[in-house]
Order: C-alpha cells, then structure tokens, then sequence
C-alpha cells in the first residue's frame, strides 16, 4: 500500500484570493482514507491554462491517482478540459455522453441550454465521463502517463456525491489489498489535539507498529483513528483498542461508523433512551444550545422549550430569578444559574436543565469576572451541579465552547461518568 500514491490538485482563482474556503480537499482526503489511502501532494492553482497543463503533466508523472477538483463549468475560465487534452495531445470532441447528460438536465428543470453551458461537454477525445447526478458538468475520467486522473466539478454537495457513487469505487478496483484496510475512528472532546497525541505516546511507548494512529481536529471534538493494513494488524487491534478506550474513557463521545456522532445528537439519543426531557436557559449564547437540540430529528420528543433570557429583566421576570441574587452575586454567578436552571425546569415541566450565564466580549469584563467568563448549571431541581470556566477567543468561538462544553456535561450526567472531564480543573 504505502507505494500507491494519490494526489490532488485544485484549481479556481476564488481558492487563490480567498474569496472560496476551500473544504473539497478534507472531504476528499476522508474519503480516500477509508481505502486507506493517503494524499501525498496537493496543490492549489488559479484559472490558469499554463500553470494547469504544467501541473497536471508533472503530477501524472508522479503518482499512481490525480484527482482534480474545479475548472469544468460552463465559464471561459473553466480550463481543465481543454488542459487535460492538451496534456495528452488529443482533441476535443463533443460527447455524446455529456450531451446527453446536459439534455436530460436542463429538462428537469425546464431549462432551456444555451453555448456556454453545451461547453461542459466537449471533452477530450479518449475521455471517459464521470456521471453527475445533481449538477450538469459531468466528470472526467482519463489515463495520462499511466495515472487515473479523475477530474470533478468544485461544487462541493457535487462533489460528495460522485466521490461516494463513481469514484470510490473506481479506486476499490485498484487500490491493492483495500480489502486489508481497516479504520477504527473514535469521537472525542475536551481534549485538544497535540494533548491527546501526547496522553496516547506517554500511556503506550510499547505501541505497535503496525497499528497506525492519526488524529483529526474538528472543532470541538478530535477524532482519534487507528489504522491497521492486514489481517494480522487488525487481530492486534483488537487487544488494543479496549486500552485506548480505558485510557480517554468518557471523554470519546462514540465510534464513528458513518458518519460523527454529534454531541447534542448523543444528548437527544440519551434522553430518548431514558424517557428524560431537557430544557434550557440561555444567556450569554443567545439560544445556540437550544439551536444545536433542535437541529437533531426527533429532538422535539425530549425537548419542549427553551428560554433566552439576556437582560437582568427577562431573568428575572420569565425564569423567577430573585432581584436580590442578581443585586448580591451578579448575574453572571453560581446563584444566578442556579436559579435560572430551577426556573426553566418549573416553566417548562422539564427533568433537566442547562442554564449558561457569561462575559462573551470583547467588552464588559471585570477584574473579578474577565471576558470569557461563565458560570454553567447542568441537572435536576433536586440535583443541580454547577462549573466555573474562564474560555479565552472570540466571541463566536466562546460561544460555540460554552455550548459544547454544556452539552457535554449533560451528556456525562446521562452515561453516570465517574470520570472528571479534562477541560475541569476543580469541580465546584
């Protein structure tokens, strides 16, 4: 495997001036690595024919699989069709194929076809297409210096689809012994990526060899994948995944099989199972949490309300909480959440709350209560917990970890953790 090489090149002036984030290449990379094929090279160029004829001839000189994303819609400054002939000296020809393809297209959507888009269908002579089922420039499939060159439109809902419906299993037929490859991925949080490489290197300095580890960000979990390439690896793997497992303990929120497990998708599933309901009391994340509950299907079965409640007025008023409390701790304070979190569960008839009061900048910090400032309540009326945190960025990064973060203290509430999360110092 490790001599089967893949790379990838991404074309679009939008890519070089930052105007597009480019996203294509993760989804690509994660989709290649499920055959347990790793992208070796990728570059990144602008609309141009000189500098793309130069690449795609130096790249199918150098790897086994090019993949070239971008440049085959309908506009003068989609070029990678006529690179890719010029490349390979042939010329091009309108396909039958495609033509067929843009008609049935454009009949779907009562679209009449007009020259710049009956331009996705003149293709180099000996190309093969790659169908499209959503959009009308099909792919490219092409052999040039003995490499598969596999060219897709860059639209990335486009792009997902014919790499899970044409290409991936192309290159199954290619990839030798893809049949040995095994992935485990496991989803965890509050554990940043350098600090859990470091746990697993420190817990293991025995570790296998043949066991590949990788780590992936993605804000807020990491994925942890362990990788194994024959059968024998993969037996070993079974010994040592269980270690691994005890090691991160509740901090991984699940196996991945298809695709991550959320964590407020893990809360929904967790009330379902125990027939619990869940309300919220927001005020420093302006109704985020109940956004992220409300995302996940089927949540209004365990979720019936919730409350933002920003100014001083509203908690008081909507959640009941006491003017004496505010006046004596402020609002940002362990009484404060508590309260609200009482008084969301009484208006809403809920078994448990989350309530979050903070400082989310970059103004209004105190020496005593510096922006970044939160206080979480998370429980029963009867069982109310409580957790301090001082989250340090932007605003929209403190809110996104607040929200994360007390979802995740639900999550631990639910599964009984007996286990402290790392991102908690002392617990109050």
């Amino acid at each position: 495997m490790s001599n089967f090489t893949l790379q990838l090149l991404l074309t679009g002036n939008e890519l070089m001036t930052g105007d597009v984030i480019d996203t294509n290449s993760a989804m690509i990379a994660k989709q290649v690595s499920e055959l347990g094929i790793d992208i070796n090279r990728r570059v990144t160029i602008s609309d141009d024919m000189s500098s793309l004829v130069c690449e795609i001839e130096h790249m199918s000189k150098q790897c086994d699989v090019l993949i070239i994303n971008g440049g085959l819609g309908p506009t003068t400054d989609d070029l990678t069709s006529e690179a890719l002939a010029t490349v390979c000296n042939q010329p091009l020809i309108e396909n039958q194929q495609a033509i067929n393809h843009l008609n049935q297209w454009a009949k779907n959507r009562s679209f009449t076809l007009d020259k710049a888009n009956l331009k996705q269908a003149w293709l180099p002579q000996n190309a093969d297409i790659i169908y499209n089922r959503t959009g009308s420039a099909v792919g490219i499939h092409i052999k040039i210096n003995d490499c598969e060159i596999y060219c897709t439109p860059g639209v990335p809902s486009e792009l997902k689809i014919m790499m899970e419906e044409e290409i991936i299993p192309s290159l199954t037929q290619k990839v030798p012994n893809h049949d040995s490859v095994h992935i485990t991925r496991l989803q965890t949080f509050g554990i940043g990526e350098s600090r859990l490489q470091t746990m697993v290197d420190n817990a293991f300095p025995d570790w296998p060899n043949s066991i590949q580890v990788g780590y992936r960000a993605d804000s807020p979990t990491v994925e942890l994948k362990l990788i194994t390439r024959s059968s024998k690896a993969h037996q070993l793997k079974t010994l040592w995944l269980p270690k691994i497992q005890e090691l991160l303990n509740d901090n991984i929120i699940s196996e991945i099989k298809d695709t991550p497990v959320s964590i407020p998708s893990s809360v929904v599933s967790l009330l379902k199972e125990k027939q619990l309901t869940l309300t919220t009391a927001e005020s420093c994340t302006g109704g985020l949490i109940a956004s992220q509950i409300t995302s996940i299907s089927g949540a209004s079965s365990v979720y019936e309300a919730g409350f933002v409640t920003y100014s001083n007025t509203i908690k008081e008023n909507v959640l009941n909480v006491r003017n004496k409390t505010i006046n004596s701790t402020g609002a940002v304070s362990k009484e404060t959440v508590i309260e609200m979190a009482k008084g969301a569960i009484d208006k809403a008839n809920a078994d448990i709350a989350i309530a979050v009061s903070g400082i989310a900048g970059p103004s209004g910090g105190t020496p005593d209560k510096p922006v970044g400032t939160v206080w979480i309540a998370w429980g029963t009326r009867k069982n109310m917990q409580t957790q301090h945190f001082i989250i340090k960025g932007n605003r929209q990064y403190f809110q996104r970890m607040v929200a994360a973060r007390s979802l995740d203290l639900v999550r631990r509430l639910l599964i009984e953790s007996k286990h402290k999360p790392l991102y908690v110092h002392n617990y109050e």
